[in-house]
C-alpha cells in the first residue's frame, strides 16, 4: 500500500511538470509589477513621458500625465532601471525582487558656463569660432619637455603611460603610472596601448631621476569588473590615507564597451593597495548604438559620457572630495574636424562615494586628459586636445563654471602635475613642473609610449 501511494503522490507530480511545460511563461512565472511616480526634485511637478527602460532587458515604459509607470518584471534578482528625461539629469536606480513602488525624483539639469559657449561655437559655424578671453600675463604660459634616464628611458618593448600627479611624502616624490609590454602574449592581442596593463609607481629624491618601485594595482580576477585592464591613475593624499583612482575595463575589450572608475585606498604611498569591490563611477546608461561596429553610429545619442568615462582626477575641495573625469557618448560626432570630448564632475562627500555627477555637467566643452589643481579658492585647468578650447588654461571660482584665462603654445600630452602645497601662490604654481607621456613608433595603436619631465616656462618672463 504505501508503495502504491509513493506512485501516485510522483505520477501526479510528472502531470504537473508536463501540464507547466506547455502553459505560456507568464502563467508559468508570474511577472511582478513594479509601479512608480516621477517628478521633479526641485518643484515636486509630475514629470510626463519620461523615458523608462531596464538595463539588459526589453522592457520601457513612458510616464502620463501624472507621472506614473508601470513594468512588469520577473520576481528575482537585482535589476537597474533608468529615468530619462530632456532637461533632468539621467537617473539610475537599482531594484530588488522585493521592489513594488518606486518614488523617484528627477533633477533638472543646469547650464555650465563651457556649454554655453558650445551653443555659440556651434552657431558660428567657422572652426568654432575666435576665443575670446581674459588678457592677463600672469596666466600665459609654454613648456618645456626633457627625457628620462635609466627606468624611464624609452622602451620600444615596454607601454609607461598616463603619469598621475606627484606626491611628496617625506623626503620621496611618488607618481603612479599605466605600465603594460607592447605586444602581449597569447591569442588575445592588444587592442590599445593601455590594454593589458596594471598601474605601476615609481619614487625619486629630486623629481629628476626616478626608481621604478613596482606594481601598485594589478587587473582583477577572470569575471570582474577590472579583467582585462586598469590604466590612466591619480592619487590623492588625504588625512593619512592615499586613494588612487584609475580607469578599469573589463573583458572583453571592443571599441563599444563601457568602462567604469575604480579605486584603491592604503596607508602608505607604497601601498599594500585594496581596491573596492565595485566601482566607483559608471558611464550614464543611456543611448542606444545602431548596427554594431561604428562607435559614432547611434540609434539614440547618450549623454556626454554615456560611452565611455576617462581620465578621472579626485581633488579635495570646499569639503567634498570632487571627481573629475572625461567623458565620451554614444553617438559622438567630430564638429568642423574636432572630436567631440568634454568633461564632467562627480561630488561626495566621502572619498568611497558615493559620487553624484553634478547637474551642470558636462563642465568644459573641450579636453582630453584631466589636470587641474587649486588657485585662489576655486579649480584651474589645463586643456590639451579635443575641442574648441584645446591648448588652454582655465580657471573655475566654484570648481564648475570654468572661463579661459590663456592660451597654450605646446601644452605636455598627458599631464600629471606636482601637487605643491604652495599652488595658491600664483596662478600657475600648481602646473610648474611634472610628467607628461609621449608615442613612440609611427602607429599610436601598436606603438609603445614613454615618460618624460614638463617644466613650466612662463612668456611674461621669457619677455
Amino acid at each position: 500500500m504505501a508503495m502504491n501511494i509513493w506512485r501516485s503522490k510522483h505520477a501526479g507530480l510528472s502531470i504537473v511538470l508536463c501540464l507547466s511545460l506547455m502553459l505560456p511563461p507568464l502563467l508559468c512565472a508570474q511577472s511582478a509589477s513594479h509601479k512608480g511616480t516621477v517628478t521633479c526634485g526641485e518643484t515636486g511637478r509630475l514629470l510626463k513621458d519620461v523615458y523608462v527602460r531596464v538595463i539588459g532587458k526589453e522592457v520601457t515604459a513612458l510616464t502620463d500625465a501624472n507621472g506614473a509607470f508601470e513594468l512588469f518584471l520577473g520576481n528575482s534578482g537585482t535589476k537597474t532601471i533608468i529615468f530619462d528625461k530632456p532637461g533632468f539629469m539621467v537617473l539610475e536606480k537599482r531594484i530588488t525582487s522585493g521592489t513594488r513602488s518606486m518614488d523617484v525624483k528627477l533633477r533638472p539639469r543646469k547650464i555650465s558656463a563651457a556649454s554655453f559657449r558650445w551653443v555659440k561655437h556651434i552657431e558660428s559655424k567657422s572652426a568654432y569660432g575666435q576665443l575670446t578671453y581674459k588678457e592677463d600675463p600672469a596666466w600665459q604660459a609654454d613648456f618645456n619637455q626633457t627625457s628620462l634616464e635609466g627606468d624611464f628611458a624609452s622602451d620600444s618593448n615596454m607601454v609607461r603611460r598616463d603619469p598621475s600627479a606627484i606626491i611628496k611624502v617625506g623626503d620621496l616624490y611618488y607618481f603612479y603610472y599605466t605600465r603594460g609590454v607592447r605586444y602581449a602574449a597569447g591569442s588575445d592581442p592588444k587592442v590599445f596601448p593601455w590594454d593589458q596593463c596594471d598601474i605601476w609607481y615609481a619614487t625619486s629624491k629630486d623629481g629628476w631621476k626616478w626608481e621604478e618601485r613596482g606594481l601598485a594595482v594589478k587587473r582583477g580576477t577572470a569575471g570582474s569588473y577590472d579583467d582585462r585592464s586598469v590604466f590612466t591613475p591619480e592619487i590623492l593624499a588625504h588625512q593619512g590615507k592615499y586613494y588612487l583612482v584609475y580607469q578599469a575595463v573589463k573583458s572583453p575589450y571592443v571599441d563599444r564597451v563601457r568602462n567604469t572608475i575604480g579605486m584603491a585606498i592604503a596607508d602608505s604611498p607604497s601601498g599594500p593597495w585594496i581596491k573596492l569591490a565595485e566601482p566607483i563611477l559608471r558611464t550614464t546608461g543611456n543611448g542606444e548604438w545602431l548596427g554594431e561596429e561604428d562607435n559614432r553610429m547611434a540609434l539614440k545619442k547618450g549623454d556626454f559620457d554615456s560611452h565611455k568615462v576617462h581620465d578621472p582626477c579626485l581633488v579635495y575641495y570646499r569639503d567634498k572630495f570632487y571627481l573629475y573625469y572625461k567623458g565620451q557618448r554614444i553617438g559622438e560626432h567630430r564638429f568642423y574636424g574636432e572630436r567631440e570630448i568634454k568633461w564632467g564632475v562627480a561630488i561626495a562627500d566621502r572619498p568611497e562615494g558615493p559620487y553624484v555627477k553634478s547637474a551642470f555637467n558636462p563642465i568644459t566643452n573641450t579636453g582630453h586628459e584631466v589636470c587641474v589643481w587649486p588657485f585662489e579658492g576655486g579649480i584651474a585647468l589645463l586643456h590639451t586636445l579635443d575641442g574648441p578650447e584645446a591648448n588652454t588654461i582655465q580657471w573655475a571660482p566654484d570648481g564648475i563654471n570654468f572661463e579661459i584665462m590663456s592660451t597654450v603654445a605646446n601644452p605636455p600630452e598627458a599631464p600629471g602635475n606636482y601637487r605643491s602645497p604652495s599652488a595658491n601662490k600664483e596662478p600657475l604654481e600648481g602646473i610648474r613642473w611634472g610628467l607628461c607621456h609621449v608615442y613612440g613608433g609611427d602607429n599610436w595603436r601598436t606603438g609603445w609610449n614613454y615618460i618624460k619631465r614638463f617644466d613650466l616656462v612662463q612668456k611674461n618672463q621669457e619677455e
